[in-house]
């Protein structure tokens, strides 16, 4: 990933934060010298490993799992918006700027290992579903579902681990403007759509 210094992002709460708050990711591995690309949510466990451990599964019919990757990645993809000219308080002044685009991503390397072992994968996907059901009214648990139904479930899927052995992040808010056309894409970016209002908060949390 190109990472100009300005962008780097190294806290490791806002890393974990942003894997957190966006676990739907791009998984992209290395198979024989060809890149296999995968979506899908996985869950960061802190406390495993030193950077962390990311757990998923993905379907047994997917040939992923098949044959070891030589290297993989996970992109996390956090808020991200256009960012218009316009927004400068410099561009009356003197014209020089340009579009363009603010994000924050967290790639997280690291090769996976597969669980196949059914009571594994009952755990791996109740801890899963326990995380992302925790919002709900009424939380659905992988035990509502009778539990025949729950084993051939089971049975079309394969357990996923990936422990991070180095993680990045990019964190792109408009830190190599000044502070004056910081501020202008602070306002602009306030009055716009959802996205452009996430941009602005993740904007103000690289600010501190």
């Amino acid at each position: 990933m190109y990472l100009p210094s300005h962008f780097e992002q190294n806290d490791p709460m806002a890393l974990r934060a942003l894997m957190t708050a966006h676990p739907f990711a791009t998984w992209v591995c290395v198979v024989d010298g060809q890149p296999l690309v995968n979506h899908l949510p996985l869950h960061f466990d802190g406390t495993r490993g030193p950077h962390g451990t990311l757990i998923g599964h993905v379907a047994r019919a997917n040939p992923v799992w098949k044959t070891p990757p030589s290297s993989s990645v996970v992109v996390f993809h956090g808020p991200q918006a256009y960012v218009t000219p316009n927004w400068y308080p410099s561009k009356p002044e003197h014209g020089k700027v340009v579009p363009t685009w603010n994000y924050a991503v967290v790639h997280a390397h690291g090769l996976p290992r597969f669980i196949h072992e059914a009571e594994a994968l009952h755990a791996l996907v109740s801890r899963l579903t326990d995380d992302h059901e925790a919002a709900q009214p009424r939380p659905w648990s992988v035990n509502d579902a009778p539990p025949d139904y729950t084993a051939s479930m089971l049975r079309a899927i394969v357990g996923l681990e990936i422990e991070i052995t180095k993680i990045e992040g990019k964190f792109k808010l408009s830190q190599n403007r000044s502070e004056l056309d910081r501020a202008g894409v602070l306002q602009g970016a306030a009055a716009g759509d959802e996205a452009a209002r996430a941009m602005a908060r993740a904007m103000k949390g690289a600010d501190g």
